[in-house]
């Protein structure tokens, strides 16, 4: 899982912080008197820092003279901001993954997982098709629509499902486009359709990007574009196959 930048950087303060709160100890502690005990061993150590950087402070272990004194006000100093620090952040990091989860909003955590994903764009009945065969070989992919009622309906019956601005770009960006395998716009606002591939695209300069059309002028809008994608028309391909059907018969 990649962790983010600022996850990676608490967690590096707190283990030097941690080393130096053990090292630091077992030293002072073990080669000389300046703690009310001798400290033994790392596990001493260990229990020492942990404990005086909790705050809980039994007093079985307490220093004794003033290098003691020193080094434990320094441990205290940089360790209780740095720990208080890390805890902020993630607990705010678990409400706002909490609250993006409930309004059906990608979170962060999510996002570390999308790569060489499928990304169905839109929820018109092609692509909620594909979502059914997609589900079945249990392939990796999300489904992105504005509809909150209908991400929510999607997420019961075991979706992964986004609510988002399909022509929104900040927002299209959160689902790691650019890392996608394949991402296929079908979406009910046919007015929208040209901005969300172009967004999409923009986003997604080497993604295999197909558009769902169900007219000719949808797919002479998305054709000129230029913008790099296929276009499929299922209306037009069932009315030359029936054709061609009938002709036979």
């Amino acid at each position: 899982m990649k962790l983010s930048v600022k996850v990676i950087v608490y967690l590096v303060a707190i283990i030097v912080i941690f080393t130096f709160g053990v090292g630091g100890t077992y030293i002072l502690g073990h080669y000389e008197s300046n703690f009310n005990v001798k400290i033994n061993s790392l596990l001493d150590a260990a229990y020492f820092t942990i404990i005086t950087l909790t705050t809980v402070g039994y007093g079985d272990i307490y220093p004794v003279t003033a290098v003691g004194k020193i080094f434990v006000m320094i441990l205290v100093v940089a360790g209780l901001g740095t720990v208080l620090s890390a805890i902020t952040v993630f607990s705010s990091d678990i409400v706002n993954n909490r609250l993006d989860k409930l309004s059906g909003k990608i979170t962060n955590l999510e996002r570390r997982f999308l790569r060489n994903h499928i990304v169905l764009v839109g929820t018109d009945v092609v692509n909620m098709h594909i979502a059914k065969r997609l589900k079945e070989n249990r392939a990796r992919f999300i489904i992105v629509t504005y509809d909150k009622d209908m991400a929510e309906q999607l997420r019961d019956q075991g979706y992964s499902a986004y609510v988002a601005d399909e022509t929104n770009e900040r927002e299209m960006q959160k689902f790691e486009l650019n890392k996608a395998k394949s991402i296929i716009v079908d979406m009910h606002e046919k007015s929208k359709i040209v901005y969300a591939i172009l967004i999409i695209r923009n986003l997604a300069r080497d993604a295999k990007v197909t558009a769902i059309v169900h007219s000719e002028e949808e797919e002479r809008n998305v054709m000129s574009l230029h913008a790099r994608i296929s276009v499929m028309n299922p209306s037009e391909i069932a009315s030359q196959m029936l054709s061609k059907r009938i002709t036979k018969d």
